[in-house]
C-alpha cells in the first residue's frame, strides 16, 4: 500500500459534493451516537484530523482511510456504501392508473374459455387481472393442469367452478367464494354442474412481462388441447 501512502484514495475524491467523505464520516459517527472524541478513540486518528475531514477542509491518505475503516469493522467497499444504506431512496411514486372499459382489454377465445385480460393500456404490470368465462366440465376438456410463475386470486362472478391442484383434493367455489394460490403448483379450474362459470382472476408475479408469458401459455395450451387461466 506504500504507492498509495501519499495520495488520497481516488473513490473519494470524484464523491458528489453530498457523498464527500467528510459527508459520510459525520454520518456515521453520528448514526453511532458518539462524540468526535470518541470517533477519534476508536479509529486512532486525531480528533483535530477528523474534524477537519468532516468539514471538508481535509482529506485522508489511502493508508488512513484502510485504518478508519477497519478499526470500525468495515470494508473499503462497505464503508464507501453506507450513505446508500443509512439514507434509503423513497419509493418513487408511478402515479400509474388503468380503467377498465370495452375498448382497454385484450380478448382471446378458445373452444372452452374466453379470456377478457383487462386494463390492457398498462404495460409492465405486477398484477394481471382476468375475466374468464369458463365451458370446459371435465379435465379431459381444460388438459394438463398448468404451472407459472407468481401467485393468483380467483373469484366465482357467476355460476360454480371445480378447482384441480396438484397437492390437494378438488375444490368447489360457487358465486361469492374464491381462492388463493401459488401458480407454480398445477392448478386447473373448470364450470361445474352450470353451462358456464364467470370468474374474475388476478395473477401477480415480480417479473413485469407476466401477462404476456400467461398469454404465450395460453396459445401454447390451446395447440396441445389445453387451456388454463
Amino acid at each position: 500500500m506504500t504507492h498509495f501512502a501519499n495520495r488520497e484514495f481516488s473513490g473519494v475524491e470524484s464523491m458528489s459534493r453530498k457523498n464527500t467523505l467528510g459527508h459520510l464520516v459525520r454520518n456515521l459517527r453520528q448514526q453511532k451516537g458518539w462524540t468526535l472524541r470518541k470517533m477519534s478513540e476508536s479509529v486512532g486518528i486525531p480528533l483535530s484530523t477528523l474534524a477537519k475531514v468532516e468539514q471538508d477542509k481535509l482529506s485522508l491518505t489511502y493508508d488512513k482511510l484502510q485504518q478508519f475503516t477497519s478499526r470500525l469493522g468495515l470494508t473499503m467497499a462497505e464503508f464507501l456504501a453506507h450513505e446508500t444504506t443509512a439514507h434509503p431512496q423513497l419509493p418513487v411514486v408511478t402515479a400509474r392508473r388503468s380503467v377498465t372499459g370495452s375498448g382497454n382489454s385484450v380478448n382471446v377465445a378458445t373452444p372452452n374459455y374466453e379470456y377478457e385480460y383487462l386494463c390492457a393500456d398498462l404495460r409492465e404490470k405486477r398484477m394481471v387481472p382476468i375475466l374468464t368465462r369458463i365451458r370446459a366440465h371435465t379435465l379431459d376438456e381444460f388438459g394438463n393442469l398448468v404451472r407459472h410463475q407468481g401467485e393468483e386470486f380467483v373469484y366465482v362472478l357467476e355460476g360454480s367452478i371445480e378447482v384441480y391442484l396438484q397437492f390437494y383434493t378438488p375444490v368447489t367455489l360457487t358465486a361469492g367464494q374464491g381462492i388463493y394460490l401459488d401458480s407454480t403448483m398445477g392448478h386447473a379450474y373448470v364450470a361445474k354442474d352450470c353451462e358456464s362459470a364467470l370468474v374474475l382472476g388476478v395473477c401477480s408475479s415480480e417479473d413485469p412481462n407476466l401477462a404476456t408469458e400467461l398469454i404465450s401459455l395460453l396459445e401454447k395450451n390451446d395447440t396441445n388441447g389445453d387451456s388454463s387461466l
